[in-house]
């Protein structure tokens, strides 16, 4: 079966900076902002979306200087900013909470803002999210090197005289579970980004900026502790994990199910780090669950948060 087109797009003004946007169809009165992570776009939600298109009009933002989104005028990549850019955005295009999601980076974001701007989240969807784990782990340890000064930039250039196949053909390799479930027409629209970006002047320094903001979180101390944030969120909230993820270990699962006041967790047997791109109808499934719950009665939405976990099928 051929994949569906990725979603239109446009520009959207937030104040001082603009945010590329791709947008499924209105209609459906709820809307969900979607925020992709680390060197993603709004590209990895497109079937997600689709599958979810008749329950919310979804809405998912390339962050500042990533997909088609330009570089922010401050140079700011951490996840304060990126938190800051992706509420203004919900202000923008929406009169009410929404449905956020977040994968990888975009769920540490997404963590923060559904802690300190409570109004704007109605539910929190959260796939493989990148929150705090020293464990040593092969993926994260790429992460992290490719912040320190100079090396990074030297691997950045490096990398960059590689054929965007082969390195598309690595990335999917560390964050699928099967490589197989990786439509040829989806490999061929990664390519094609991925040698656009090649000729934008910001692109290595907006990854590298997103990956030492990403890693500065793992040893922040105090209130603003992502960890100690997610035990702030009042929203009902979903955490997805694949079990052969390579890069968020999956035993966060456990430290989720402790920390979230009002969590149901889903453990994909079969699936990797970008579980929404890899079995995008299982996600959905129970995305469309957590939804349907939290805008229902209050009864109902205190029940999305009293189902506390479960295997996926």
């Amino acid at each position: 079966m051929e994949p569906i087109p990725v979603w239109p797009g446009e520009m959207v003004d937030i104040g001082g900076q603009r945010l590329h946007v791709r947008a499924t169809p209105p209609g459906p009165a709820e809307t969900a902002v979607y925020v992709h992570g680390l060197a993603g776009s709004a590209t990895n939600w497109t079937d997600l979306m689709g599958h979810l298109s008749d329950l919310v009009t979804g809405h998912a933002v390339d962050l500042p200087g990533a997909g088609h989104s330009p570089e922010p005028p401050d140079g700011d990549y951490s996840v304060d900013a990126h938190a800051r850019s992706v509420a203004a955005l919900v202000e923008r295009i929406s009169a009410g909470p929404v449905h956020l999601f977040g994968n990888s980076l975009g769920g540490a974001v997404s963590v923060r803002i559904a802690a300190t701007r409570p109004d704007l989240v109605r539910s929190l969807t959260l796939v493989s999210p990148a929150l705090p784990d020293l464990t040593p782990r092969y993926g994260p340890a790429r992460v992290a090197l490719s912040t320190v000064p100079r090396l990074g930039d030297w691997a950045a250039n490096r990398l960059s005289m590689l054929p965007p196949e082969r390195r598309i053909n690595a990335t999917m390799a560390m964050c699928y579970a099967d490589l197989g479930r990786v439509h040829p027409d989806r490999l061929r629209e990664a390519a094609e980004e991925l040698r656009r970006r090649d000729g934008l002047p910001y692109a290595g320094a907006s990854m590298i900026g997103s990956a030492r903001g990403l890693v500065a979180e793992y040893f922040r101390r105090g209130e603003d502790n992502l960890w100690r944030q997610a035990a702030r969120v009042t929203a009902p909230t979903l955490v997805v994990h694949g079990r052969y993820d390579r890069l968020v270990n999956p035993r966060m699962a456990a430290r989720a199910w402790r920390t979230f006041p009002r969590v149901r967790l889903v453990l994909l047997p079969d699936a990797g780090h970008v579980a929404q791109m890899e079995v995008p109808e299982r996600v959905a499934r129970e995305a469309r669950q957590l939804i349907t719950e939290s805008t229902g009665s209050a009864g109902n939405a205190r029940s999305a948060g009293s189902a506390r976990s479960r295997i996926g099928e």
